[in-house]
């Protein structure tokens, strides 16, 4: 269980009210989750990506999520910079504003959630580190690779390195880890699992890192054009 810290009681009543408020999500695909802890991987769909992995995915999964709204020195320049630095010059001073104010809140929610800081310097080895603690405690991770390069009309392209936990994993267990596709559709209401792909140690690792990234992109892009046609909520 993740230990309660300051500002538990915000998070759960905050937590509350999103659930109250938020659609119910239905989930199709769960028999495609194997019976051991894995890696989900799906599109972020901006907030609801977030939102939908801490309410609806099955089995309380920890979450990836950028470190930086977890330190309240870091949340105002990056709040800013990856969700509002787009908008027209006139009302940016309005949301460089808003990005302080939110800063607490930020930090309160992210410490408290099912939640793992990732960083882009030496400390993603704590990602990493913690990333695996929580497989081998038989709890899964669910993990929003998407990045600024549009792919397709579905996603963006994923960054590739979150793979290489199923490396540092089979070192440390022995085990063989499997990456499970998940596509999220607002607008339908519905959360879509698709088959696994696992990791296999044998291969030459840029090979296999390559051959899952694009496994999982191109299944999460068939989750999505199975659905009834639908508005898709875009990275960006």
């Amino acid at each position: 269980m993740k230990e309660k810290k300051k500002g538990y009681g915000v998070f759960a009543f905050t937590r509350y009210l999103v659930k109250s408020f938020y659609p119910k999500i239905k989930v199709v695909g769960e028999g495609n989750l194997p019976d051991e802890p894995v890696i989900i991987v799906g599109n972020h769909c901006q907030m609801n990506g977030p939102i939908v992995g801490e309410l609806y995915v099955p089995g309380e999964p920890y979450i990836w999520c950028a470190g930086e709204m977890m330190h309240l020195k870091d949340v105002p320049q990056y709040a800013y910079r990856d969700f509002w630095s787009r908008k027209p010059k006139w009302c940016r001073p309005f949301y460089k504003l808003l990005s302080y104010i939110i800063a607490p809140l930020s930090v309160c929610i992210f410490n408290n959630a099912r939640t793992i800081g990732v960083y882009h310097d030496s400390r993603i080895l704590l990602t990493f580190k913690k990333t695996i603690k929580c497989l081998e405690e038989g709890r899964s991770v669910v993990i929003y690779p998407e990045y600024d390069i549009k792919h397709n009309h579905i996603i963006y392209d994923f960054q590739d390195r979150f793979i290489d936990v199923a490396k540092l994993y089979y070192k440390k267990s022995g085990r063989e880890l499997s990456f499970v596709p998940m596509y999220i559709a607002p607008k339908l209401k519905t959360l879509c699992l698709g088959k696994p792909i696992r990791y296999a140690p044998s291969a030459e690792f840029d090979i296999e890192r390559r051959r899952i990234c694009e496994y999982l992109m191109q299944e999460v892009t068939d989750l999505a054009d199975a659905l009834p046609e639908h508005e898709v909520v875009m990275y960006r």
